[in-house]
């Protein structure tokens, strides 16, 4: 099979959200979080489509009322919770055309139910959303634990993909071959060092690290000694130094500074990432936490992605759920929607 996993800076049909209603775990601050969704959904519908799985699309439609209508796509389909990224399908070009991939989803190893989120990709299919066709991936997988340059690089972390919880039969050589073989990639690229306090993922790369083009990484970066991450932190931007290019190049490496600490009402650390932007058709979104840092980090993914507007959005009442911005989307390649 001639297969190739895109980069998330190509060409987009369409970005899914899965929207948040009264039975998913923000029922508590349901009216703090909408806010974001309702934000995030607004912007992208000014450059392209936005798919919206919904409980009850009555309900959602009037609350976007300021997005562009046209670009709107709402969806009636069962959820268990909003984190499309992890949920949504994965779409490849096979012999040029795009193909979707729908993984196992099993709530980030079997720690919250997925038993609706997991059946959402396969329900679109069947109500004829899709314009690609669509094949079972074979393998517990989620969205955010991946990385993509688009020309065969896969960057991931050993933490998610090697969760016992996840594939048990698979070890590291066995799961390099196989998503060498579902997604056609030259090379698998491990990260064996960072984490978050807070993550729910077992370090999904989409916290930590993120191609911005096939020569540049940008990282999250922790220079205060005094930190439970600088250890771990620092560790994973020695192996990010160590790795090259297919060219056998040092990547550009742009750092992202750690966001002052934020914490939840129980007093457990959050995890708040600026690496958890999303890439759109001519724009980048990118998480914001209301923090000192929030200024320094916009001007530091403007240096990534020169030729995209860059656009704040405030994302603090998401990482209640332990999630930022890139965790509720899942972008769809030119020609899937």
């Amino acid at each position: 099979m001639n297969r190739r996993l895109p980069a998330e800076w190509e060409p987009q049909s369409a970005v899914q959200f899965t929207f948040p209603h009264a039975e998913t775990d923000w029922a508590d601050i349901l009216e703090e979080v909408l806010p974001c969704f309702i934000e995030a959904i607004e912007i992208i519908s000014r450059y392209e489509k936005v798919l919206v799985v919904c409980r009850d699309q009555n309900e959602v439609r009037p609350l976007l009322k300021n997005a562009v209508q046209d670009n709107l796509i709402l969806v009636d389909v069962p959820s268990n919770d909003t984190w499309a990224r992890d949920h949504g399908g994965i779409t490849v070009f096979e012999e040029g055309k795009p193909l979707i991939l729908d993984f196992v989803f099993t709530g980030w190893g079997l720690k919250f139910p997925a038993f609706l989120d997991n059946l959402i990709t396969g329900r679109l299919q069947q109500q004829g959303v899709f314009k690609a066709a669509l094949q079972l991936g074979g393998l517990a997988l989620e969205g955010g634990g991946i990385e993509s340059d688009g020309q065969g690089t896969l960057l991931t972390t050993s933490e998610c993909l090697l969760s016992p919880n996840r594939n048990p039969h698979l070890d590291q050589a066995a799961t390099e071959a196989k998503l060498k073989e579902l997604f056609g990639l030259k090379r698998v690229l491990w990260l064996h060092h960072g984490y978050l306090a807070g993550d729910d993922t077992d370090s999904h790369i989409d916290t930590l690290a993120r191609f911005c083009s096939a020569d540049t990484i940008v990282y999250v970066q922790c220079l205060d000694t005094q930190d439970e991450h600088y250890e771990a932190l620092q560790a994973m931007e020695k192996e990010l130094q160590a790795f090259t290019t297919l060219e056998g190049k040092p990547y550009q490496l742009i750092p992202l500074p750690m966001a002052t600490a934020c914490f939840a009402a129980d007093g457990h650390r959050l995890p708040a990432t600026y690496a958890n932007f999303l890439i759109i058709n001519q724009a980048v979104l990118m998480p914001t936490y209301q923090v000192p840092e929030d200024e320094q980090a916009l001007v530091q993914i403007k240096k990534a992605f020169p030729q995209h507007e860059v656009i704040g959005i405030n994302c603090r009442a998401l990482i209640e759920q332990h999630g930022s911005l890139h965790c509720i989307t899942m972008q769809y390649p030119e020609g899937c929607i």
